[in-house]
């Protein structure tokens, strides 16, 4: 693998200043051949002009958060990191590489999860480079290879593990988003450790069940919300009947026998986890006639 080479470029301010004096003594060698008519100076003149031509084309601007990757005829020479006006062998070629923290959202992608069930999910990436070399020399296009990688690392991740739990298990995609972005973060940055990428974060951004299985999904989740909200109020009524029950008992308000209490709390029971308001029924008679 190619490994990034630190390198540093020469001022281009003090190569600015000399420009302007290389240029006036080419004119000054030009009116000098052309005065005496010598075609040594003329030849000069030309020279001295392309030489000042060439070294021009060796400025080059370094932007902060920015490198400049340096070629020589197809090998790589080093990575300038210092910004401002640099000057370099003009015959080098300078590709820039932006050193700034940049993100994408994938788009939605329809995968199963480890149960299965079709859902869709997107996710949001932060990253940066960190090694130009590897960047520009070891993969063919980065940003594509980055997008195309995340995608690849988030079907991984989603298909390993399920939308919410079923049977036990220990993280789901929907329960446990913290523990779900470290994931997404360590699967991307290990597909993306060759192309000098250094992923900051990884979250989803989008999760819900595919639209085929999404009504019967709800409904479901609509039954074991029933299914808890049921067991909260019978324990709730439970607990009010066992206070009820004492607090007749401890202040002798009324003694009942073993058929009264079921009685009672049979009663209790409905009023405390009836969906309907209780309709109160006057007995005039006791409760063995």
């Amino acid at each position: 693998m190619i490994s990034e080479i630190k390198k540093e470029a020469m001022s281009g301010y003090g190569m600015l200043a000399i420009l302007p004096l290389l240029l006036a003594a080419n004119i000054f060698v030009l009116a000098r051949g052309v005065m005496t008519e010598n075609p040594y100076l003329i030849i000069t003149f030309i020279v001295g002009l392309l030489t000042t031509i060439v070294l021009s084309i060796g400025f080059f601007m370094v932007h902060p958060n920015e490198s400049k990757v340096l070629q020589l005829f197809g090998k790589y020479k080093g990575t300038v990191n210092t910004s401002g006006l640099r000057w370099a062998n003009p015959f080098y070629s300078k590709k820039a590489v932006s050193l700034r923290v940049r993100n994408f959202e994938s788009g939605k992608l329809k995968v199963n999860d480890s149960a299965g069930n079709p859902i869709e999910i997107a996710a949001v990436v932060v990253w940066k480079v960190i090694d130009t070399a590897e960047a520009i020399f070891e993969v063919d296009n980065y940003e594509s290879f980055v997008h195309i990688q995340t995608e690849a690392a988030l079907r991984n991740m989603a298909s390993a593990h399920p939308y919410e739990a079923h049977s036990g298990e220990q993280i789901t995609l929907r329960s446990d988003p913290q523990e779900i972005a470290k994931l997404l973060q360590a699967e991307v940055q290990d597909r993306l450790v060759k192309a000098g990428v250094h992923v900051i974060e990884a979250r989803i951004s989008h999760l819900a069940y595919a639209q085929e299985i999404a009504a019967a999904m709800l409904k479901r989740q609509q039954a074991q919300a029933i299914v808890a909200a049921r067991k909260q109020i019978v324990e709730g009524a439970v607990g009010m009947v066992e206070i009820a029950l004492s607090e007749l008992s401890e202040r002798n308000v009324i003694e009942l026998d073993d058929e009264r209490k079921a009685a009672m709390v049979s009663n209790l029971l409905v009023v405390l986890c009836g969906e309907e308001n209780a309709q109160p029924v006057i007995n005039s008679g006791g409760v063995y006639s």
